[in-house]
């Protein structure tokens, strides 16, 4: 199944979006790195911007989706709870299913928009 530019699923909280394809990859990068930080970096954001959101996130829903650990001698870390393994599979698999329903309508509608720019040559 192909992804279009401009095609996102964002599920609506009762005070703002409690996913969307940002807040997913933020999850998945998360996961990856046990990292915040690592995860903003990946993603070319602010450790403030990204720490808002999975505050944004965990706020959203019942249980929390992201814990987070202090530093210590062990240091400390980011993880992704099981509920928040759910969610983002949940998100994922909706996001899947929504874009097949709709995979020919969308082939028609990008034929309707302009080609993208060709990007110029920097030397």
């Amino acid at each position: 199944m192909a992804r279009y530019p401009g095609l996102t699923l964002r599920v609506l909280g009762a005070r703002s979006a409690a996913m969307g394809p940002g807040r997913a990859a933020l999850l998945e990068k998360i996961a990856r790195s046990g990292s915040i930080s690592a995860a903003a970096r990946e993603m070319g954001m602010s450790y403030r911007r990204a720490w808002q959101l999975v505050d944004s996130i965990n706020s959203s829903f019942k249980q929390p989706v992201i814990e987070t650990a202090i530093g210590g001698r062990r240091g400390g870390g980011t993880r992704i709870t099981g509920f928040g393994q759910e969610v983002l599979a949940r998100y994922r698999s909706m996001e899947g299913r929504a874009s097949a329903a709709i995979e020919s309508d969308i082939e028609r509608f990008c034929g309707l928009l302009k080609a993208p720019a060709a990007r110029a040559r920097r030397r």
